[in-house]
């Protein structure tokens, strides 16, 4: 039995992606995917000329996946919400949706009603009369940006579905039940996430501002070449320890190293907060600047972690992908984690 479209949208600052799947006999199929450069002011400006350009290019991504469907599920920056994972007593459902609110005065600093609040329980003990607490996600997204979302979707006629931040996407993709402790760091072109994950569950999630943009200023910078030119070093030499790639790495080494440090930080977290044996085992890397050459091996020689490049595709089982996927494959863990959602 095929079950109906689902559609992740991943709206980025450089690339609208697209990814349109279906399920088979518990199977995902990838029925089709688009992608477009996104226009040069993108979501961040506010004039309604580029708003309508916006429309337009999100409607073009969606017209290639070459569906019936104008449903999408829409994913939010994590530097552009409020997202706190809070330990609670074990609560009634109706319990947690007042007791909430006063969680959110207290870890969201601006006015709620400014905000669209909402939650998710992440573990619930079983027993509620143990000690042990239940985890709740928590996400406060300003209502005007969702408004404003809402508004250009609705000029591309399309009809949002869902709307979430992208760490969640990202772990819907690369989780599984039995991945052991991990740290996902996912460096987008303005903002790096982190994400601490136990037994399956989210247990952390912060992000930084700073990504793959910066790393391309300080070569164009260093180097004194123009932005297109900084995209080609960075892309050809990455961090790599040979030839020109040494120059290159080290004009951005002070970027990575700030990288570095919050993810330091989250390891002191983590082990001050479990302090079993269940220590954290690997780093994944997502999201474009993930495929730099040499990447990983910063991170796994700096923090002594193994540190790998996600690969969201390989929930399919090694079937047959473009060529255009598989060579780009962090690209996608968004798109693709917002459209297994439903599926």
């Amino acid at each position: 039995m095929i079950f109906n479209k689902s559609i992740g949208l991943d709206i980025g600052l450089t690339k609208i992606k697209a990814v349109s799947l279906s399920r088979q006999n518990n199977n995902l199929i990838l029925d089709s995917f688009s992608v477009m450069s996104s226009p040069p002011k993108g979501m961040l400006s506010e004039a309604p000329i580029d708003e309508r350009e916006m429309a337009q290019t999100i409607r073009k991504t969606v017209d290639g996946l070459k569906t019936n469907s104008r449903s999408v599920n829409i994913a939010l920056s994590d530097n552009q919400v409020y997202t706190k994972v809070i330990e609670m007593p074990v609560l009634s459902d109706k319990e947690l949706s007042l007791a909430i609110y006063w969680e959110a005065e207290r870890h969201i600093p601006v006015a709620l009603s400014t905000i669209t609040l909402v939650w998710n329980v992440l573990k619930k003990p079983l027993n509620s009369s143990s000690d042990e607490k239940m985890q709740v996600l928590m996400v406060g997204a300003p209502t005007n940006l969702i408004g404003k979302y809402q508004r250009i979707l609705q000029m591309a006629n399309l009809t949002l579905n869902s709307i979430e931040t992208e760490t969640l996407a990202i772990v819907r993709a690369l989780v599984s039940a039995d991945l052991p402790p991990t740290i996902i760091v996912s460096i987008g072109a303005i903002n790096t996430s982190l994400a601490i994950i136990r037994d399956g569950i989210l247990i952390l999630t912060y992000s930084i501002r700073t990504g793959g943009d910066a790393i391309s200023r300080s070569i164009e910078a260093d180097f004194g070449i123009t932005p297109a030119q900084s995209e080609e070093y960075k892309k050809t030499y990455g961090f790599s320890k040979v030839g020109a790639g040494q120059k290159v790495g080290k004009s951005t080494e002070p970027i990575l190293s700030s990288i570095l440090l919050e993810i330091r930080k989250a390891l002191a977290f983590y082990s001050q907060k479990y302090k079993d044996d269940s220590i954290i085992q690997q780093i994944l890397l997502s999201g474009g600047t993930a495929r730099l050459p040499g990447i990983d091996l910063f991170f796994a020689e700096n923090l002594g972690i193994e540190t790998v490049v996600a690969n969201p595709w390989k929930i399919f089982g090694g079937k047959p992908l473009p060529s255009e996927i598989l060579n780009n494959a962090s690209d996608f863990t968004i798109a693709l984690g917002l459209a297994m959602r439903d599926l």
